[in-house]
C-alpha cells in the first residue's frame, strides 16, 4: 500500500482530511448498516465509478476508518466494514445529515438562479445585485 502523506496537525483539518472526499461520507453511512461488498456499495451510491470508489476505500483503510477483509475463495470475495475508528464517526455523520435536512430549504434557495436585471437597470449602470449580496453557488 502506498505511503500516505502525514495528516495535518490541526485536529479539525485532520478529521476533514480523513472523511473529506466526494464519496467517503456515503461509504461510511452505508457501512454503518453492516459489512458491504464493493458491488453493493456501487449499487447504493449512484454516480460513483468503481475506480474512484476503490481509491476512496483504500484511503479510508489506510487511515484506519474502514476494514477490508479478503476471503480465500474462487473468485476472491472482498468485504468492507467500518472499523472501530470509523464507527466513532457515526454521531458526526449523523449530525451532518441532520444539519443538511434542517437547512435544506436555505441551501436550495442559494442554488436557485438569480433573475436577470431589468434592461433599465443595466442602461443606468446599476448592478443587478448589490455587491454585498453576492453568494457562492452551491452544487448538489
Amino acid at each position: 500500500m502506498p505511503i500516505m502523506k502525514e495528516l495535518p496537525l490541526v485536529p479539525a483539518e485532520r478529521a476533514l482530511k480523513v472523511i473529506g472526499g466526494r464519496w467517503k461520507v456515503f461509504v461510511l453511512y452505508f457501512l454503518f448498516e453492516g459489512p458491504q461488498r464493493l458491488s453493493e456499495l456501487r449499487r447504493v451510491i449512484p454516480g460513483v465509478s468503481q475506480k474512484v470508489l476503490v481509491q476512496q476505500l483504500r484511503e479510508m483503510e489506510a487511515h484506519g476508518v474502514v476494514r477490508r477483509e479478503v476471503f480465500a475463495e474462487v473468485p476472491p470475495r472482498v468485504v468492507y466494514s467500518a472499523a472501530a475508528l470509523g464507527l466513532s464517526l457515526r454521531p458526526i455523520v449523523g449530525a451532518l445529515c441532520d444539519w443538511g435536512r434542517l437547512h435544506a430549504d436555505e441551501l436550495r434557495a442559494l442554488d436557485e438562479p438569480v433573475p436577470p436585471a431589468t434592461s433599465r437597470a443595466r442602461k443606468a449602470g446599476t448592478p443587478a445585485r448589490p455587491s454585498g449580496d453576492e453568494r457562492p453557488r452551491l452544487r448538489g
